[in-house]
């Protein structure tokens, strides 16, 4: 008898997945006049990560203006202090550093454990300071964001609702405000410095190197912030300035590190090309503040390493794996 022959199947094809999305939300704003030129879900809430730390240094910052600190205070390490988990310059008790070199630790390493120095030496405790982060965020008209730490790491019980919440159109808020009213991009436009140099050992002195990887490699690009947690996913407010006009953009969640920085410099260069052509260029306000306003949605518009104003191409680059 012949063989009998194998019956002849066709599997189907498997469903295509759909790429994840780039973030959970995202906003541009021209710092100038705060206008918005693009969004999308800018109002969803979600944790802010290390991004926490922007507020952390205006409040400092905040001291500084009035005289309660000074950039030369010194500030004595608690064991608290260096008991803080994730990215850190690794403070121990009892060491000394100024107000000036936390600072660049926290805009630069992101040092969880300078951020709670900091916090607890500006308020006295570190509830006592994030009782003045969520006071300043009301007085900027975030109204949508809660801060419950000076640092972003997740609560201890893990769970979303109980840490640092805001939204893409707050942080821009926020970033505004920084980038007019503080000297924060001194800080967060070095690429590389060495932390405890002349103060530690020379092999625990630590070398920070600028989470933020589109300083030197997107044109203009001179601040501002990353953040990574497993429920933030990974955020960033950006800034650039170019041809005197500054760009602030944000995103929110994205899946991981690559996606994030491939997609802020997109919308980095998306905010220039929207622009208005008679958009005010950009300035610092005077020392003394006026008010701010909050931003909100707008109409689309048709159609020491320190990085400044430059109006060459955008330099193609690729993200490292790391960091």
């Amino acid at each position: 008898m012949p063989a009998v022959s194998a019956a002849k199947t066709h599997a189907r094809p498997a469903p295509a997945r759909e790429a994840a999305p780039a973030y959970k939300g995202a906003i541009i704003v021209d710092a100038a006049s705060g206008k918005v030129l693009f969004e999308d879900n800018a109002d969803i809430s979600n944790p802010p990560a290390s991004v926490t730390k922007l507020m952390t240094y205006l409040v400092v910052s905040d001291h500084l203006q009035k005289g309660t600190l000074t950039l030369q205070t010194p500030i004595t390490v608690t064991a608290e202090d260096a008991r803080m988990g994730g990215t850190q310059v690794w403070l121990k008790e009892k060491e000394v550093f100024t107000v000036e070199d936390l600072l660049y630790a926290l805009m630069i390493q992101s040092a969880n454990d300078a951020a709670s120095a900091l916090a607890r030496t500006t308020a006295g405790t570190t509830s006592a300071f994030v009782e003045l982060m969520n006071a300043r965020a009301q007085s900027l008209g975030m109204l949508h964001t809660t801060f419950r730490s000076p640092h972003g790491l997740p609560p201890p019980s893990r769970r979303i609702a109980d840490g640092d919440l805001t939204t893409p159109r707050d942080l821009a808020t926020l970033a505004r405000y920084l980038v007019l009213h503080t000297d924060i991009l001194k800080y967060t436009s070095v690429k590389t410095r060495r932390f405890g140099e002349g103060q530690r050992p020379s092999d625990t002195v630590v070398v920070m190197n600028n989470h933020n990887h589109l300083l030197g490699r997107i044109n203009g690009v001179d601040g501002l912030k990353t953040g990574f947690t497993n429920g933030a996913g990974f955020c960033l407010a950006a800034t650039a300035l170019r041809n005197g006009h500054r760009i602030i953009a944000v995103s929110m969640g994205s899946t991981d590190r690559k996606t994030r920085d491939i997609k802020m410099a997109e919308l980095l260069e998306r905010g220039f090309r929207l622009l208005p052509a008679d958009a005010p260029a950009f300035a610092r306000a005077p020392d003394a503040p006026p008010a701010t306003t909050p931003i909100t949605a707008a109409p689309l518009p048709a159609g020491h390493d320190v990085l400044g104003d430059s109006s060459a191409p955008v330099i193609k680059f690729s993200i490292p794996d790391k960091k």
